[in-house]
């Protein structure tokens, strides 16, 4: 598929109208970033565009999120989620509507999520076409720190219970518009461990006088590369990397201690046991080999995002009925990338999609100091949230 998209096909003519007002909606949150649990500023526009538009608005589940309900009648009910948190980066992309607070932006197109959200909102509230409940979930702090997690803590879904929740990112690379979908695992569970090798610092011309911890590091590291080769079934997908070494700051010194911070995915919740198993044990026996010690601080972030069959199946056939069938598609591999969502998805069954952002000019990957989310798919995903509604409350 080309990048040079039908953007009508599919859009809610009202929200091809509304995109102007979108768009300024989006630059502005996207002018004043605000890291996670820290997102007082864009909760508090979330909640008056809600109110102001008819809203059930409820605040205060993991201090900055915000839930807006739409009431229809007896019927089922949907969740619809969306994060609201940027980055610790700061920005490079020199656009007007650019960050104004350094060392901050949204770089991952949270800014955009939120207004697709808010787009649908506004729709669904002036038309109302359905039959049933819908909860909007404005999410803080996806990035590193749960959000999520603590909605669901806090009883997210015993407050506003849900048949099915939904949630959708933008993936940069790839084409504008084009929908991606898939059941069972989509992105991986995401762990951080931390690794103190402790030794006995000494003379770098003394080596035997020292207990070398840079030393077992080194033998430590190349052993956690067998851990994917050789401790994991090939059909299964793992991945350890080693992302820090901090030791010693002189040619000339043995330091006492090594520190080490590994990165850990997996997608069947057993993998991730084991590595978790292996890696530990590697750490423990091969620092004993080196008469040292290892201590191990092993932090369970994300667990892997695992989508429910049936209403990824339903989510897909939206897409392909709305916008094309040549515009949406099952993904042929999961991501290793992690994401919060999946905590959601442990207590309430649903499905999690990829909206391409645009592979050419701008469409540099997340997390990156020039990205920037394309205002092209603000009217596309704010009405396939509408759509998604229509079908799943059908009247």
């Amino acid at each position: 598929m080309s990048e040079t998209v039908d953007y009508a096909r599919g859009v809610l003519p009202e929200i091809a109208g509304y995109a102007a007002e979108l768009a300024e909606l989006r630059h502005r949150i996207h002018a004043h970033p605000e890291l996670g649990f820290e997102e007082y500023v864009t909760s508090d526009l979330v909640a008056a565009k809600l109110a102001e538009w008819g809203y059930e608005v409820h605040r205060g589940l993991a201090g900055t999120g915000v839930i807006g309900t739409l009431r229809s009648g007896e019927g089922r009910t949907i969740g619809i989620r969306a994060d609201m948190d940027a980055l610790p980066i700061r920005e490079a992309t020199g656009l007007p509507y650019a960050s104004q607070v350094d060392g901050k932006m949204h770089a991952c197109g949270h800014d955009g999520h939120t207004t697709m959200l808010l787009g649908a909102a506004w729709y669904l509230a002036q038309h109302k076409p359905f039959t049933g409940t819908v909860h909007l979930i404005f999410q803080p702090a996806e990035e590193g720190l749960g959000g999520a997690r603590v909605m669901v803590e806090q009883g997210l879904f015993k407050q506003f219970p849900c048949d099915a929740v939904f949630g959708m990112h933008n993936m940069p690379g790839q084409p504008v518009g084009q929908f991606y979908f898939r059941p069972g695992a989509f992105s991986a569970s995401s762990d951080t461990v931390e690794i103190e090798i402790i030794g006995k610092g000494g003379h770098g011309a003394a080596p035997n006088m020292a207990v070398d911890p840079i030393v077992a590091s080194a033998n430590l590291i190349l052993a956690l590369q067998t851990v994917v080769a050789r401790n994991v079934h090939p059909s299964e997908m793992a991945v350890v990397t080693v992302g820090a070494i901090h030791g010693g700051d002189a040619p000339n010194v043995i330091p006492g201690s090594v520190k080490l911070r590994l990165t850990v995915r997996a997608l069947k919740p057993a993998v991730r046991d084991l590595l978790q198993e292996r890696i530990t044990e590697l750490a423990e026996h091969i620092a004993r080999a080196h008469q040292a010690e290892a201590r191990v601080d092993y932090h369970r972030r994300y667990p892997a995002i695992i989508n429910d069959a049936a209403w990824t199946e339903f989510a897909l056939s939206v897409a392909q009925q709305h916008f094309g069938e040549e515009r949406a598609g099952l993904m042929e591999y999961p991501m290793s990338a992690s994401e919060d969502f999946s905590f959601m998805l442990e207590a309430c069954p649903g499905s999690y999609l990829l909206l391409g952002n645009g592979a050419g000019e701008g469409g540099c990957m997340l997390h990156n100091p020039v990205y920037d989310f394309n205002d092209a798919l603000l009217p596309i995903g704010a009405s396939y949230w509408v759509h998604l509604v229509e079908h799943f409350l059908g009247r």
